[in-house]
């Protein structure tokens, strides 16, 4: 080896990077800095590492009572997967799809497909009339008729939709798939962002719907199919991430919250900066480069001291409740609403279903006929869960009762086997209008300060497709200039 690159790893091996929080994204960032040979300690200040990726025993099955799936854009949660050794595990969802619930009369129906975010291709299809009615199908063609620069380039998915083809799409077939993707209403998602290329196909095809036809050309996928899980759940990967750097000698440790961080002197030879971790026991860690990745609340409070125009305060982020429940009920062995239901807000407590034995084959292999396991979702932007203020029974009590009226399938709380609730503080969503330029600024403002980098789904944008790369590059961009000082190895 050079001498060069011999200094190159004597530093790296000197050099200690901490990563503060131990979901997904700082456990992917602790991997790219241990690649190199870095000294890397992770900080989590839970019991348990993974996020928003969490498993848990319920009534006998092992289960995702997180994230259950990751979208396959990009591809680089599959190569992460793939290097982890557990390509052999991914498997696909039940391409059946979800269905739309909370029409009037209380009906339910499929989701069409060949849709954007729910927006419809070809309103007159069967499909689509069976949910908005003859008469949204006429207001919907208003939009193939309306010149498309009447109302210029709109920056508001609801207000685009509601201008182009009317209420009915609106509230009956967008408003639900924004809610169950995005926990947020579509008068706030940025239309460029959540859809991008629509705008610009509207103007060239002429209308909102042949630009949807023009986007979604050759599409196969049900809504909702482009993404993958893996058999056993995705605890695995979490599982198998920190077997992965506890080989490559990374320090993991839990019950560690961090309270506060120090700017140390800059090194006289370098000019690099040197920081001190402190944690709320007192202990504190020497580091050359910081990663925080940590909730959007927290992460804001711990760099705010040290990074100049960065705003303290987090915004309005959504609050979910996920309750996953294990029944014994053979009506649902014919899958009768495919893999989950949509709800139309405001029509019932909950916002959506997942059928999770409908949806995963290897968790159906695992049940024993006429059991099943589902999953109800409540709460979204603005909106308090509907559990929120009931104990753990009643909130069970009150997800069965929302199954059975999703589902179409009589449940009651004698049919329940076991149930299990989880909580989350969602980012606010990336595609909320406004966020881009908030979270741009944000990155800025970090990114400027030596030594210190932030990731996670308040900057990536939420899901693992958008969060892993992210902080694959995060990292990368600290542990170049912690090693290479502007190209020259230190």
């Amino acid at each position: 080896m050079s001498e060069p690159l011999d200094r190159l790893a004597a530093h790296a091996a000197e050099s200690h990077a901490v990563v503060v929080g131990g979901g997904m994204a700082g456990l992917t960032a602790a991997l790219e800095f241990a690649k190199v040979g870095l000294r890397v300690t992770v900080l989590e200040a839970g019991d348990r590492f993974g996020g928003v990726l969490r498993s848990a025993e319920v009534g006998g099955f092992t289960l995702d009572v997180g994230a259950e799936s990751y979208a396959t854009r990009g591809g680089t949660v599959r190569a992460l997967v793939d290097d982890l050794g557990l390509g052999d595990a991914v498997t696909t969802p039940n391409p059946a799809g979800a269905w739309v619930a909370g029409l009037p009369g209380g009906a339910a129906a499929p989701l069409p497909r060949g849709g954007v975010l729910g927006i419809p291709g070809n309103p007159w299809s069967p499909e689509v009339r069976r949910i908005i009615g003859r008469r949204g199908v006429w207001r919907a063609f208003v939009d193939r008729i309306r010149p498309p620069l009447t109302i210029g380039h709109e920056r508001s998915l609801g207000a685009l939709v509601r201008s182009r083809m009317g209420e009915r799409v609106l509230d009956r077939l967008v408003a639900p798939v924004i809610g169950g993707v995005y926990s947020a209403r579509p008068d706030d998602i940025d239309v460029d962002i959540a859809a991008p290329g629509l705008n610009a196909a509207l103007t060239r095809t002429g209308s909102l719907s042949g630009a949807v036809a023009d986007l979604t050309a050759g599409r196969t996928t049900a809504p909702g199919g482009a993404v993958e899980g893996i058999v056993g759940g995705m605890g695995r990967l979490v599982d198998a991430l920190v077997a992965r750097l506890a080989d490559l000698d990374v320090e993991l440790r839990t019950d560690a919250e961090v309270s506060e961080l120090r700017r140390v002197a800059a090194e006289p030879d370098t000019g690099a900066e040197e920081w001190s971790v402190v944690l709320s026991d007192g202990t504190e860690l020497a580091a050359g480069a910081v990663l925080v990745a940590l909730p959007e609340a927290s992460a804001r409070r711990l760099l705010a001291p040290h990074v100049p125009d960065l705003d303290p305060e987090a915004g309005e982020s959504p609050v979910v409740e996920v309750v996953t429940l294990v029944v014994d009920a053979p009506g649902l062995d014919r899958h009768p609403r495919g893999s989950g239901v949509l709800v139309v807000p405001g029509a019932r407590a909950a916002k959506a279903l997942t059928h999770s034995t409908a949806k995963w084959s290897w968790l159906a292999q695992q049940a024993e006929p006429g059991v099943h396991v589902v999953r109800v979702s409540f709460g979204a932007q603005g909106e308090e869960p509907a559990t929120a203020g009931l104990d753990d029974a009643d909130a069970a009590h009150l997800a069965v009762a929302e199954a059975s009226a999703l589902l179409g399938v009589a449940l009651e709380p004698a049919h329940l086997r076991a149930a299990r609730r989880e909580r989350y503080t969602q980012s606010q969503p990336g595609a909320f209008i406004g966020r881009a330029e908030r979270t741009r600024d944000s990155r800025d403002v970090i990114r400027a300060v030596s030594g210190i980098g932030a990731a996670g789904a308040w900057l990536a944008g939420t899901g693992l497709a958008q969060v892993v790369p992210d902080a694959q590059q995060e990292a990368d961009r600290l542990r170049s200039a912690l090693l290479w000082n502007g190209g020259t190895p230190l």
